[in-house]
């Protein structure tokens, strides 16, 4: 477990504007339902610089609001001390997954990065698509994707730490 006793998971992809800040706020959701926030720490970040300290994309932001959710978290970029940080590192394409690997001191910190797909329930998908260049259509589908596999991360994590 992380810092504090806290359970600690960090969602990342490319920019830290559309996918993982989305991940981070809908899990945050699912763990206020459940009062288990008190429990655990979450971030989202990215593999770029890009969009440091921005917003998340306005049109991800909006796709969230009508569904219940607040996207309100500033971008950063992943940083190899997350490692030390975050227990669950949650990767949204192989390329998000690859280039965190790249930053691992050792094979044993490797174990904490996963694809944010194999924790899919009900849904299947190879990987969380970019909706960054699609219409509203690619936001919904992102939605829909890390609704289920929030669902399913949060079970794995549940069962394996005992809350």
């Amino acid at each position: 477990m992380g810092k504090g006793g806290k359970v600690s998971v960090l969602f990342v992809c490319l920019g830290n504007i559309c996918r993982s800040p989305a991940g981070e706020g809908i899990f945050k959701k699912m763990l206020n339902e459940r009062v288990l926030a008190d429990s655990y720490h979450v971030d989202s970040a990215g593999t770029s610089g890009w969009h440091i300290n921005e917003l998340p994309d306005r049109r991800m932001r909006l796709h969230g609001e009508r569904r219940g959710y607040t996207f309100d978290s500033r971008s950063r970029k992943f940083t190899p001390s997350d490692f030390e940080k975050f227990d669950y590192i949650l990767a949204m394409d192989d390329n998000n997954y690859y280039d965190i690997l790249a930053l691992a001191p050792d094979v044993e910190v490797q174990k904490k990065v996963h694809r944010m797909v194999d924790f899919l329930q009900k849904l299947t998908h190879d990987h969380i698509p970019d909706p960054y260049y699609s219409g509203a259509d690619g936001f919904e589908l992102v939605l829909d994707l890390l609704e289920d596999a929030c669902g399913g991360l949060l079970k794995e994590i549940e069962s394996h730490d005992g809350k």
